[in-house]
């Protein structure tokens, strides 16, 4: 316990530079909203309908709901008494360290020191956040494999037809590459091909435990009851059919017309670019990444106002919401005496 909370410090602890991230993070969008539309996106964001901007927020608040759904049904009662009200905090807390951070680092560590602190050990804390990655990747690979299909047999009018096709294919068969991969991982480790000079040998039985740990994990969860996997995977569902959903009413309320399927691709490419910005939340590539694969769909001024709006409610909102619980929790945390 008591390396536990020396890391816990070592973690919270803040730096200016956090700060300056944050800040950059927080005015990005609306830096790149009035450069790309000007003062006409800007006009469009100041009318956006009332009515939908409450449905959004209604998804984003369903959303925070079904993902601390998803996590009690993971624990099943192994973190003590854990109300819905309990798992909400942990769920926005974890979610405003995920945002706050580059590449979302500070989440995961974030979910383990909150578990922790109810007695659910680090160790089973991953192999719970495994099994929750596991399931938002088989959501993806069943989304991306649809999506391959129905861009392959009919008649879409996307932007970038072949690329995106193309670019689809691409992602499934790397998918099916993993899956491939994890399925005969360790006849692979033991190959003697694995044997080269680089990376050393520490390097790779330090990879290698990871990665039977990752595969152990994803096996514990297709070993759960098949109700509590049908659950998880309908929670999982039901989340990111409603967090996607937010960019096309985003596009609706500022009078553009894009497929709903198109908003959902757009996204998910959008979000795994966002990965190699330096700033919290991919913030700046997850903007221009959007943007760029709307403009062909409508004006520059209405998809720079559709960007803004969408990023308010999916990055900032989340932002406002779990930045109150983590300094709670943070402050609890720091309270407690080392050899408590």
């Amino acid at each position: 316990m008591h390396s536990t909370n020396s890391t816990s410090r070592q973690l919270l602890k803040w730096r200016p530079i956090h700060g300056v991230m944050i800040a950059l993070a927080l005015i990005a969008p609306l830096v790149l909203t009035a450069w790309v539309g000007g003062a006409e996106a800007l006009q469009h964001v100041r009318h956006f309908p009332l009515e939908l901007l409450l449905l959004m927020l209604l998804l984003a608040f369903l959303c925070w709901n079904l993902n601390a759904m998803r996590m009690r049904l993971m624990l099943g009662g192994r973190a003590g008494r854990l109300g819905q009200r309990g798992a909400l905090g942990i769920e926005l807390a974890s979610k405003f360290a995920l945002c706050a951070t580059p590449g979302g680092s500070g989440g995961p560590v974030t979910l383990l020191m909150l578990l922790a602190q109810r007695g659910f050990p680090p160790a089973k804390g991953a192999a719970m956040f495994l099994i929750d990655q596991g399931c938002d990747l088989l959501f993806f690979m069943a989304m991306l494999s649809g999506l391959v299909l129905f861009s392959l047999l009919s008649d879409t009018q996307w932007p970038h037809q072949s690329l995106v096709q193309w670019a689809l294919v691409g992602l499934a068969l790397m998918a099916t590459v993993v899956i491939v991969v994890m399925r005969y991982l360790p006849s692979l480790l033991r190959s003697t091909s694995v044997n080269t000079p680089w990376p050393s040998q520490y390097r790779r039985r330090w990879l290698a435990r990871r990665l039977l740990r990752c595969r152990h994990a994803l096996k514990m969860t297709l070993e759960l009851p098949r109700a509590t996997l049908l659950a998880m995977m309908l929670l999982t569902t039901a989340h990111w059919l409603m967090r996607y959903s937010l960019l096309y009413l985003a596009v609706l309320g500022v009078g553009g017309h894009a497929d709903w399927m198109w908003t959902f691709l757009t996204q998910m490419l959008a979000m795994a670019a966002s990965q190699f910005s330096f700033l919290p939340g991919g913030a700046g590539a997850a903007e221009v990444g959007v943007g760029s694969l709307l403009l062909p769909l409508m004006e520059r001024d209405q998809a720079a106002a559709a960007v803004l709006v969408w990023r308010l409610v999916s990055y900032h909102l989340y932002l406002a919401a779990g930045a109150p619980l983590f300094i709670l929790y943070s402050y609890r945390m720091l309270r407690r005496s080392p050899t408590a």
